[in-house]
């Protein structure tokens, strides 16, 4: 980020070959659609670049990014709420969401497709989370950021981020229990 800020435009693409898988798994779980998420991830690195000359190496940069797609995020949500629309494509013919699925050649096809139905349920629990309590805990448990970083970038404090992430757990395990 320093080369970017120092006028090395280059440095960009390093920036996201690094980081585009990271921001973009982070705002899939954040949103549920791939194709939003992949939008906002290149959103994200549009905004960095155009505020390379004010950055300040103040915190770790994966806070730096990730403060960004958070914020994105949201904005995006806000914007949705006011703009509520209907997509043709969200659900299959029985209700559930299609979610991209990862093929495993080591599992026979019912073990796969048991896996997949609990990567599903898992999915659509996280999905029905409250933002805030989704974003702590997508941050903490898959983007291994620590609780001061997820303060920071949430802008709560630690305590705060802990009882997010502690909430989250058990309104995932309540979920879960229930199907």
């Amino acid at each position: 980020m320093l080369r970017l800020a120092d006028g090395d435009d280059l440095a960009l693409n390093h920036l996201m070959d690094r980081w585009e898988r990271r921001l973009t798994s982070f705002l899939l779980r954040m949103t549920g659609e791939h194709d939003t998420a992949v939008d906002l991830a290149q959103e994200t690195f549009v905004r960095l670049y155009k505020a390379r000359s004010r950055y300040s190496p103040s915190a770790k940069f994966s806070t730096y990014i990730f403060s960004i797609a958070a914020n994105l995020a949201r904005n995006h949500f806000r914007w949705k709420s006011r703009h509520p629309t209907v997509s043709l494509d969200a659900e299959n013919s029985d209700g559930i969401p299609l979610v991209g699925e990862a093929r495993d050649t080591t599992h026979t096809p019912a073990a796969a497709m048991e896996m997949s139905e609990k990567y599903r349920e898992v999915f659509t629990a996280l999905q029905s989370l409250p933002h805030d309590l989704k974003e702590a805990l997508s941050l903490f448990v898959y983007d291994e950021l620590s609780y001061t970083e997820i303060a920071k970038l949430a802008g709560c404090s630690v305590k705060a981020v802990e009882t997010r992430i502690y909430r989250a757990r058990h309104l995932l395990k309540e979920t879960l229990q229930k199907n």
